[in-house]
Formats: C-alpha cells, sequence, structure tokens
C-alpha cells in the first residue's frame, strides 16, 4: 500500500500531524509512506523509520515562475506513484490541490472551511468541538478509513548519530538542565524578555546546580543574549546553533522546558518533556502542549484568548506580561527537584 500525506509546515503543526504517520505504519506495517514537507523542515522527517521518503514542497522557490518546471516535475513524480491513499492535514487550497492533482485512489482530509479546500477531498473529516485539540483532530482522520487509534508509539524515535553528535559539541550530561524558548512567530505570544532574565536569576537562587539552556532559531540569537547575560556561568544560549533535529535532542536532554505557544513546546510534548508553557492571545485547548494542558500558564482576561497577532487593547500585551517570573518558577519547580 502507498500512502502520501501532506503537512509541509510549520514545525509545531508537522509535530502534532505525527502521530498519524506512526498509527498508519502500525496498523499497514508493509506500508510505503511518503511526507510532503517544506524543504526547511525537511530534516525533520529525512530518515525516519516510518517513511519511505519525503516530498519536498519549495514553497519560496516555486513561487517564482522561472522555477514552476520543478513544481511540474514534482506533481509528475507524485502522479506516477499511484498512492491508494492521500491525506491532506494542511487543509489550504495549495496543499488540497497538490493532493488532488497526485491522483491517488482516495483523498481524505479535514473538514476546514479555509479556502474551500474541502471540496477536493472525498472526506472530510470534521473537528468534534470548536476546542478540540489540532492533534486529535489530525487522528480523527483515521477511524473512517479502517485505522484504530491509540497512544502506544514513540512519537519522536531518538536518533542515536544525532544525540552522540549533541553530547561531543555540548555538556548535556554534566549537567540538569532546564531550557528556555523565548522566542515565538507571533510578538504578542513572546513572554517579556526581561522577565525571561528575572526567571533565570530567580532559577540560580532555585536550584543551584542546575543550569539552563536557552533554544531557538537564528532570529532568537538576541533574545538568547539578554537572558543568557543575566547569569552567564550557567546559561547556554543555543539560539541559532543547533540544527533542527540537534534540537530535538538537546530538548531530549533537559528536564523541563518553559515555553512560549512555540514548535520547540510541540517537540518538548511529544518527547513526553514537562513543560510550563506560557500562554495568551492563543487558546491552549486547540494548540497546546498535548497531553500537558495542565502545565498552561494563562491569565483569564476578557480579551485572551482573541486569536490575534498584534495587540489592540491599552494595556499592550498583558496576558503575557502580567505572569510573573516567581509564578514560572514555582510552576517549574513542581516538575523539576
Amino acid at each position: 500500500m502507498k500512502i502520501l500525506i501532506l503537512k509541509p509546515s510549520s514545525l509545531g503543526d508537522v509535530i502534532q500531524a505525527l502521530p498519524v504517520l506512526r498509527l498508519l505504519k502500525l496498523h499497514y506495517p508493509g506500508s510505503e509512506i511518503f511526507w510532503w514537507i517544506d524543504s526547511a523542515l525537511a530534516p525533520l522527517l529525512t530518515g525516519d523509520p516510518d517513511l519511505a521518503g519525503v516530498v519536498l514542497f519549495e514553497r519560496k522557490r516555486w513561487g517564482k515562475p522561472r522555477h514552476w518546471p520543478e513544481m511540474f516535475r514534482s506533481l509528475h513524480w507524485l502522479r506516477a506513484q499511484e498512492f491508494d491513499l492521500v491525506i491532506d492535514l494542511q487543509c489550504l487550497a495549495r496543499s488540497a490541490l497538490f493532493a488532488w492533482l497526485a491522483r491517488g485512489k482516495f483523498l481524505a482530509g479535514l473538514d476546514e472551511v479555509r479556502e474551500g479546500a474541502r471540496g477536493f477531498y472525498d472526506f472530510a473529516a470534521p473537528r468534534k468541538t470548536y476546542h478540540t485539540h489540532a492533534v486529535d483532530w489530525y487522528l480523527s482522520v483515521l477511524p473512517p478509513l479502517g485505522v484504530p487509534v491509540h497512544h502506544h508509539f514513540a512519537w519522536l524515535p531518538e536518533r542515536p548519530k544525532i544525540a552522540a553528535a549533541v553530547n561531543a559539541k555540548w555538556p548535556v550530561k554534566s549537567s540538569r538542565w532546564i531550557a528556555l524558548q523565548p522566542g515565538a512567530r507571533w510578538l504578542n505570544k513572546r513572554w517579556p524578555v526581561e522577565h525571561f532574565s528575572e526567571l533565570v536569576r530567580q532559577l540560580g537562587k532555585r536550584f543551584p546546580t542546575a543550569r539552563v539552556a536557552i533554544v531557538g532559531g537564528q532570529d532568537d540569537a538576541l533574545l538568547g543574549d539578554i537572558i543568557s547575560s543575566a547569569d552567564p556561568a550557567r546559561c547556554l544560549n543555543l539560539c541559532g546553533r543547533t540544527s533542527l533535529l540537534e534540537m530535538v535532542e538537546w530538548l531530549r536532554g533537559c528536564e523541563v522546558l518553559v515555553t512560549n505557544d512555540t514548535g520547540p513546546m510541540h517537540v518538548a510534548a511529544a518527547l513526553g518533556k514537562p513543560v510550563v508553557a506560557l500562554f495568551g492571545p492563543t487558546e491552549p485547548r486547540r494548540t497546546g502542549p498535548y497531553g500537558q494542558l495542565e502545565n498552561v500558564l494563562r491569565l483569564p482576561l476578557p480579551c485572551a484568548p482573541c486569536l490575534k497577532s498584534v495587540c489592540h487593547v491599552p494595556d499592550m500585551e498583558e496576558c503575557l506580561r502580567a505572569i510573573s517570573p516567581a509564578t514560572v518558577v514555582d510552576r517549574v519547580a513542581q516538575r523539576f527537584s
């Protein structure tokens, strides 16, 4: 059996969709499963034990007409595979069109109103309620296809070579680590950087033998510099210094992650690592750390969650700013002893 999954981005979304892959492979152990993914995230899935291969979506390149021949060659390859099952978990017109053009024998997706994507599908799985978590919604596509849903799988299997490389480059095993993730795509999803700095100082007093790893991409490097300057001897700023897979293994080696609502939060949840998740404008019941919603810190303000990328209230971003570092330290203490 040949299966194609379409979920090109973002990091958190791809992580949350991985259980669909795991359960398909468990139910059809002899199947060949391919994943259509943004080239920037391809390293996350390249070499995955449950995948026969990845199909690159070159989003930036294919936006230019001179690169359209590449796109057409990719579509031709997809059609030549004669997939038995195609599952679109992105639910945008672009992904639905690619899924339809792949000419699989059966096309399943999610019943999402955005851009009319569901019009391409043979079957669309509805979201049970507004607050149904994204992971559960993705998984709901499986029972109608005869695939049972359970949680007896390794969400993110260890990559021994990557883990060994991480341990060779950094002193992961020499200390107990608390990880911090200060970045987020929306600026108003970021807990204030000065709060993170104060958190580092308070963590040093509460857990004097622990060290702090600050994770994130190159865009978060300045945040990492500011935060690590609060206690340079104990902090390791990894922002922009790790590959995607190295970041995953770093989180596997840490004992707790303090994080905004962003991709590494979902990585930590998939690894079963305790998180302290700081939520403001977004809805944790829909996109929070799966299986750890009790670890979410948020304020019950009338404007939150607004689901907007820009704050428009007089007390700008109070939903996050009012969460104190002392409150976060107390929550960390419940998971780090």
